[in-house]
């Protein structure tokens, strides 16, 4: 009785938490916000505990040292494990740094800035292509195209073949995902071979013929009289389409349907441009577009009155912390003008988003062009369909009616 308790408590694999993850959650919370499942992995729901956790030195993000997660990825040797091997994300302390820090001179302040011209070049370009009327998917007609369209342009790769790279990071998005079809397993191994070898075409002509993007400043980035090789930027290219393109496109599905669940927060938005500025983070805390990380503890620790022994797999429920009761007054409602707002949905600790003042730059931006290109957006129905990915959350598809 006690085991059909606790599975009901939190199963990733309930289609229920594609719909909405969010009554689940505050059960969790209310019952136990560090939580051992059936299944042996623990699962943290708390701000707080999620939080500390997030820096905590004593978790891990390499899991593709554990045996048993390369192995439902296809094994230690299958294209994506070998490349998973070399992603930032799932490196730690100096293997973790040296990539980190040979990349982030390209997502700097400074180099974000820049690329906001030509953001909003192509934001203004796809916004004319979509136009108005009625029963207009946002998320095909807007939502895919701008960030891939976006990190296509920064990379260096072609943007007429954004289509086909969307194609790729969506299968390969399953990566983290806790639980995976043969099926699923299969077409991201096909997926990231076929990918890697398209961006070693283009990473080919960087280094005969350098260009202000991505690529060429991978190629050409040094720390100590380092560089990283080919495979490492490959690799890390891959992580960077599959971290700024799944985020932005939930970024922006979310955040609008948020806004059209909340018509009050939808007019001071109107009435008031400003809060974008900081009510982005309020869009990301309210239907965080990633909703878990994965961790595996290196030693014990003491979390939430309970020891976590070493060598547990953790699942920190970032989209459960950032409706914590206990952390924010009115949590299940949107509030763009909220204080204090510090939403884990980019993380924390040495692993916090690299990409994060980009997305939020993609965010401000549409928001500010949709609203003030469109005087009357409403549903055409409240049938939603929610993408079946475990650890993103985003809609298949938003249909509005979008009136000049």
């Amino acid at each position: 009785m006690d085991s059909v308790k606790q599975e009901l408590l939190y199963d990733p694999r309930n289609p229920e938490l594609r719909k909405d993850p969010y009554p689940f959650y505050k059960r969790l919370q209310e019952t136990d916000p560090v939580y051992l499942t059936p299944f042996g992995y623990w699962v943290v729901s708390g701000y707080e505990e999620t939080a500390a956790l997030l820096r905590d030195p004593r978790l891990t993000s390499e899991f593709h040292r554990d045996a048993k997660w390369a192995e439902h990825r296809g094994g230690w040797e299958s294209p994506v494990v070998s490349d998973t091997r070399k992603w930032m994300l799932m490196l730690d302390g100096s293997a973790h740094r040296r990539i980190r820090g040979l990349v982030n001179p390209v997502f700097s302040a400074r180099a974000i800035l820049r690329m906001r011209p030509r953001i909003v070049e192509i934001l203004h370009k796809i916004l004319d292509d979509m136009g108005s009327g009625k029963d207009i998917d946002l998320i095909s007609a807007l939502a895919l195209p701008v960030p891939v369209t976006v990190i296509c342009g920064l990379v260096g790769l072609p943007v007429e073949d954004r289509d086909q790279c969307r194609q790729w990071t969506e299968a390969i998005g399953h990566v983290v995902d806790p639980a995976l079809s043969e099926q699923t397993q299969q077409a991201m191994n096909t997926a990231l071979v076929e990918f890697r070898a398209y961006i070693a075409e283009h990473l080919a002509l960087r280094r005969k013929d350098p260009q202000d993007d991505i690529l060429s400043r991978l190629l050409a980035a040094e720390v100590d009289g380092e560089k990283l090789s080919d495979d490492e930027i490959i690799a890390n290219v891959l992580l960077l389409f599959n971290a700024g393109h799944e985020t932005t496109v939930n970024l922006i599905g979310n955040g609008m349907l948020a806004l059209l669940r909340h018509p009050d927060q939808l007019r001071a938005l109107r009435e008031n441009p400003g809060l974008l500025d900081e009510g982005i983070d309020e869009f990301v805390r309210f239907d965080a577009p990633v909703q878990l990380v994965a961790r595996i503890a290196t030693d014990d620790i003491d979390v939430g009155g309970k020891t976590i022994p070493a060598g547990a797999k953790l699942m920190l429920l970032l989209g459960a912390a950032n409706r914590d009761a206990r952390r924010y007054e009115e949590a299940d409602r949107l509030r763009l003008d909220r204080p204090d707002i510090k939403p884990l949905a980019f993380g924390g600790g040495p692993h916090y988003c690299i990409g994060a003042m980009l997305g939020r730059m993609e965010g401000q931006l549409v928001f500010s062009e949709l609203v003030n290109r469109y005087s009357d957006i409403s549903l055409t129905g409240e049938d939603l369909v929610w993408r079946p990915h475990v650890n993103f959350r985003g809609l298949s598809e938003l249909r509005l009616d979008l009136l000049p």
